[in-house]
């Protein structure tokens, strides 16, 4: 819940009732927008002479809408243009400055916050500083040339030549979508440049070497030397030119199918996934760290909410050597702020990794926090019984389990405790080594999770799973059957499950039933698989009385004949189980209030 005091702000209803809306909805990108134009719209637009809580109201608005979506770029630059208007250049630079942070891939976000620094700092090297800052976090990226051209707009306004160069000589080496526009430029200036301005000093040492060698039987004029020089330097600029075509080649059709490269809440494309992930493949093969690091955050910038690049990310990064906190970071970013709650797997490594790293109370604090955002997590309760036996031992993670089994909170539905009481059970089996401990478990609670599919096959699996002999298979066989007819005659589980439950027990009958299995598998193939009207014991547990006549002399009163063949799959898509019965017999099976007609015998 997003909570709201809007500044105090009583008398503007359609500002409260938004900001309302949006506390009911806050994943609602519809919403959010309409509250944030309406607070920009207080009092005709904000400025310097605005009333204080119209102030706080839109800056409260702002600051809670970045925190929930930080990656929508446009909007901090709205909010800086907002802050500019009402509290001036220092107050704009810090929401720049937390955009910035808040998405650091964002090509236009740096253009914009240079261009203002620009235009309200007359200090031309912190100036400079700023767009450095920028070139470190977006000078890489493949569309650019928006920022490499501001800043070179800023050097010619300076008329600092030499500079306008050594920046157009930096992007000459990078792959860009405009690159051959750069390099043209370059190629310009260099005819004016000093020779030492035109390649390190390293290759212009063995460029003169190359040139006395050469020219060894006659001398050379300064002019002359000097001629041969650039020539050998243009070559070299040539060479640059052509392996950095090839380099925006090879990443031309990747870049080509990104239609989407900002953020949104709305999903991607699957085509547009497919692209990222060949594109990663490609730059990690490529081997260059920087390039690869800068194309995960710019995937991240556009796919922030699929887990699967988050987790991919960090894997990658883990193979490089000496990069533990940079995993960290990964996963606190994935888990803090930008993948869903309901999506575990990356909260999950992140504890795993803590753990792996030995900050063992780290990792239990990572689990605990889900559960505060998401109690009932079967998974993550188990995950946190399992760090606690590893380094607490079994009854550490016993006492887990029941802890969470005990607790009042609803959120711990019959389902889900059912669920812990079969993983308990799992413990005493297959850490401690006492089946019969477990078996106790499992049978002091089976009345208490009739309707829990998780706690009645992992104990009709728990029993399959025991070992036996010769001599004790018999028994063996009593307490398999007896917890299967328990979970299909007593237990209200889906008839999927029953039936699916009921096949893993005619399974064990052929693989190690004794003379009567074959008769026992036909009855229960009956059951399972063979039309309704022959399956005894589904019929005897619909009627009241537990009678299969009972059941037979309802369905011929109600449908007119004594039983239909029910398609689950049919039913789960919500097709009434009689539409192709009805169909058979020519009959229209919807009456005029919209429900089945039932037939009757004449």
């Amino acid at each position: 819940m997003v909570q709201f005091t809007l500044g105090g702000l009583e008398d503007q209803p359609e500002l409260r009732d938004l900001a309302d809306q949006v506390s009911r909805a806050p994943d609602e990108m519809e919403l959010w927008e309409k509250l944030v134009a309406h607070a920009e719209s207080l009092e005709g637009g904000l400025n310097r002479n605005s009333s204080p809580q119209a102030i706080t109201a839109v800056r409260e608005i702002y600051d809670a809408f970045l925190a929930k979506f930080p990656l929508f770029y446009g909007y901090w630059k709205k909010y800086a243009d907002l802050e500019f208007s009402i509290a001036g250049t220092e107050a704009a630079e810090m929401v720049y400055e937390r955009g910035v942070a808040s998405v650091p891939t964002g090509v236009e976000l740096w253009a914009n916050y240079c261009g203002f620094k620009v235009d309200t700092t007359h200090d031309t090297d912190v100036i400079r500083e700023l767009f450095e800052r920028g070139v470190g976090s977006v000078g890489l990226d493949f569309m650019s040339h928006t920022f490499w051209d501001k800043y070179l707009e800023f050097e010619e306004r300076m008329e600092a030549t030499d500079r306008i160069f050594a920046v157009l000589d930096r992007v000459v080496h990078i792959p860009l979508h405009q690159s051959t526009r750069y390099f043209e430029r370059h190629q310009q200036l260099a005819h004016s440049r000093p020779t030492d301005e035109l390649a390190p000093s390293e290759i212009l040492s063995h460029f003169k070497e190359e040139i006395g060698r050469e020219t060894s039987n006659k001398v050379l004029t300064d002019l002359e030397v000097e001629r041969e020089l650039r020539t050998k330097i243009s070559q070299f600029h040539a060479e640059i030119y052509a392996r950095t075509q090839l380099e925006t080649t090879k990443r031309w059709q990747f870049e080509q199918s990104i239609s989407r490269p900002y953020f949104h809440v709305l999903p991607l494309d699957e085509n547009e996934l497919v692209n990222w992930r060949k594109y990663l493949d490609f730059e990690e093969v490529e081997g260059d760290y920087r390039r690869t690091v800068y194309l995960y955050e710019r995937c991240l910038t556009t796919a922030a909410l699929y887990e699967e690049f988050w987790l991919r990310y960090a894997r990658w990064m883990m193979a490089q050597a000496g990069k533990e906190e940079e995993v960290r970071i990964i996963y606190q970013r994935a888990s803090c702020v930008y993948v869903p709650i309901s999506r575990l797997s990356a909260r999950h490594n992140y504890a795993l990794f803590e753990e792996m790293c030995g900050r063992v109370d780290v990792s239990k604090a990572i689990y605990e926090a889900i559960l505060l955002s998401t109690p009932g997590s079967v998974e993550t309760v188990v995950a946190l019984a399992e760090v606690e036996r590893r380094h607490g031992g079994l009854d550490a993670a016993i006492t887990v389990l029941k802890a969470y089994i005990d607790t009042d909170n609803p959120a711990y539905t019959i389902y889900v405790k059912g669920a812990l009481v079969a993983e308990w059970a799992k413990l005493l089996w297959k850490i401690k080594g006492s089946p019969e401990e477990a078996r106790q478990v499992f049978q002091k609670n089976a009345q208490y999770y009739l309707d829990v599919r998780r706690f009645w096959v992992n104990y009709l699996e728990f029993e399959l799973e025991q070992p036996t002999s010769e001599e004790t298979e018999t028994a063996h066989y009593q307490r398999i059957k007896q917890v299967h007819n328990q979970a299909t005659q007593n237990a209200r589980l889906p008839p999927l499950v029953v039936k699916d439950m009921t096949h893993r027990f005619m399974m064990y009958l052929l693989e190690r039933g004794g003379p009567g299995a074959a008769k026992e598998y036909m009855e229960l193939d009956k059951e399972a698989n063979g039309p309704f009207s022959a399956r005894t014991g589904a019929k005897a547990k619909l009627a009241e009385d537990g009678n299969e006549a009972t059941t037979m002399r309802r369905m011929i009163l109600e449908n007119g004949h004594p039983g239909v063949e029910v398609n689950e799959a049919a039913v789960r898509r919500g097709e009434s189980p009689y539409t192709k019965y009805y169909q058979q017999q020519g009959e229209n099976s919807v009456g005029n209030n919209g429900q089945p007609t039932p037939l009757r015998y004449p």
